[in-house]
């Protein structure tokens, strides 16, 4: 098909995406963004001030499943109102043939379904249900294929996001993942470090490397050496002109003596881990296929903690697994307690369809599930707010993120151990490096104030 006409066809059309799920998700809907913007369409808030509407969406938790069928469903008043509006949607839930059987049969309005391999083609797949007047379905199982040099629309113009593999092995027993992103796939570390250095010269300060399971990179160069995710990290950390290195998420089986060593000569790798536990009972553990147990993971702890003592460590955390008895939860909230976060997103099991765990005959009742949610709610926001108040009369250094979404006379931004900081300051500060004076450490951010030169 003739890209210019298609190009000529889709100026000045209004978008709108919405994202559901990880940094993956946000990730791939910049993407989507900078291929439609490249096509002379321009971003709108809403939905129904839009042409084209996007809905990327997340596999991982029951609740997104019922936010997205809920947000598609509002869509066909939409379509009622204006026939060419299109309707689209993407993401993990469509590598499920369950989910696509649901569309087909509840939501035929549905203009365009495509997966998580192809995003590179939603321009084609676009002008195909535009010229057909037709609804179009591509969804690949998998692909070996990384899409290399794709526009994006970023959130921010002073940090991004940048994919350094795709895929997962791990085939944790509750998790669809691997069968919606695909086998892992690690992109050319010179694909990498020129798409940092691109992003610095456009002034990035912060990059955040994205993986289902960055610690398991392996990336070969064209001379063929192999690179592991520390070597990586110490070559993006010689890049002038990046201030801030963060990667998002890693797998404890994969936490090398290296990589712990990296956060001690890189000065750039931000003092920050999210490593999820899911459990502290060894028994669940080993029912999850997470391939450690509970020592081990105390163990990557003091490891850590002794090469980097100022490190802060946040997790996840899944209540309820089946088959999770009273003394393994107690083994939870006790490593959880062992530990002291600073901060840990918390899950209710939900079976996810097609994973081993669904399977298992000893689920755990509704109000057991909850009962033990609060009280591991409970102990990790105690956690968190002995961390945060710590902070209090100590100086970090900020990078401002923007304006606060609760105040709009406040500035907000991250200190390097992730730590979301709230003070008063100039617009004019927003992707700038400050000095802020922490004057209130609260369960979920601190409140601070500018230090005056």
């Amino acid at each position: 098909m003739n890209r210019e006409n298609n190009r000529n066809f889709l100026e000045g059309k209004k978008y709108n995406i919405i994202t559901f799920g990880c940094q993956m998700n946000e990730h791939d809907s910049e993407t989507i963004a900078g291929m439609l913007e490249e096509e002379g369409c321009r971003q709108v808030l809403t939905k129904e001030e839009s042409d084209i509407t996007i809905i990327n969406t997340c596999s991982i938790r029951e609740n997104a499943d019922k936010r997205f069928f809920g947000t598609l469903g509002q869509l066909k008043k939409i379509k009622e109102k204006n026939p060419s509006y299109m309707a689209c949607v993407c993401g993990c839930m469509m590598q499920q043939q369950h989910v696509i059987d649901t569309i087909h049969e509840k939501y035929p309005w549905v203009d365009i379904i495509f997966g998580t391999h192809n995003i590179d083609r939603f321009p084609e797949l676009l002008e195909r249900a535009y010229m057909e007047q037709a609804s179009v379905m591509e969804v690949l199982a998998d692909t070996s294929h990384i899409a290399e040099g794709l526009p994006a629309k970023r959130l921010y113009q002073h940090k991004s996001f940048v994919n350094i593999m795709y895929g997962c092995n791990n085939f944790c027993t509750y998790c669809i993942v691997p069968y919606t992103r695909g086998r892992e796939k690690s992109r050319a570390p010179e694909d990498i470090l020129q798409e940092i250095e691109t992003l610095v010269r456009d002034g990035v300060r912060e990059v955040t490397l994205l993986g289902q399971n960055v610690n398991s990179y392996k990336g070969e160069d064209a001379e063929g050496r192999r690179w592991d995710f520390s070597d990586l990290i110490y070559r993006i950390n010689a890049i002038d002109g990046l201030q801030r290195i963060r990667f998002m998420t890693s797998h404890p089986k994969d936490l090398s003596d290296k990589l712990i060593q990296a956060y001690v000569d890189c000065d750039k790798l931000c003092n920050y881990i999210h490593l999820p536990v899911q459990s502290g009972s060894s028994r669940v553990l080993k029912r999850m296929n997470r391939r450690y147990d509970r020592q081990r993971y105390l163990d990557l702890v003091q490891r850590l903690r002794r090469a980097v003592p100022e490190i802060t460590i946040s997790t996840d955390i899944i209540v309820g697994f089946p088959g999770e008895t009273e003394e393994d939860f107690e083994d939870t909230l006790d490593l959880v307690n062992q530990v002291q976060y600073d901060s840990a997103f918390t899950f209710l099991y939900s079976v996810r369809k097609g994973t081993p765990a669904e399977k298992f005959e000893d689920q755990i009742p509704e109000d057991v599930k909850h009962a033990r949610f609060e009280r591991l709610v409970e102990a990790v926001n105690e956690a968190s707010s002995k961390k945060n108040a710590a902070y209090v009369g100590r100086i970090e250094k900020v990078l401002v993120e923007g304006v606060s979404k609760k105040n709009e006379a406040t500035l907000t931004g991250r200190t390097e151990g992730f730590k979301l900081v709230d003070f008063a300051g100039s617009r004019d500060l927003i992707g700038q490096m400050v000095d802020v004076e922490i004057t209130e450490g609260k369960t979920f951010s601190l409140s601070g104030k500018i230090v005056e030169k």
